[in-house]
């Protein structure tokens, strides 16, 4: 079974950093492609961010804040965001595979989420 814990959510003032986790199982987490999407509460899904083996691809609204990385060893998969900003605000998810906005993964093949609050 494909599972996802993400972790390392909280409440932090704008301008603070905070890194958040996920943890894969169930399947070959080295083979695949993964993606950060977010969803702020009474808006629309936002992809975030999506690794692959050596390339990375990021939304215009988090470069040069965000940077997504990888553990494979660990299957784990990570989010470093710095200069928070209120407007990052929302839940943030992993995901299995997708790449861009366009290409949104499966939602049977994300986890459940971790909250992300940011303080003006």
């Amino acid at each position: 079974e494909v599972q996802f814990v993400e972790s390392g959510g909280g409440v932090v003032q704008s301008g603070e950093p905070l890194r958040i986790s996920c943890v894969a199982s169930g399947f070959n987490f080295c083979c695949y492609a993964m993606t950060w999407i977010r969803q702020a509460e009474g808006k629309g899904l936002e992809w975030v961010a999506s690794t692959g083996k050596s390339n990375t691809a990021y939304a215009y609204s988090v470069r040069d804040r965000f940077t997504i990385s990888r553990d494979d060893s660990k299957n784990t998969l990570y989010l470093q965001m710095n200069n928070l900003r209120p407007e990052d605000t929302a839940r943030y998810y992993c995901a299995r595979g997708g790449w861009g906005s366009s290409s949104l993964p499966p939602r049977n093949y994300w986890g459940q989420g971790t909250q992300v609050t940011v303080l003006a």
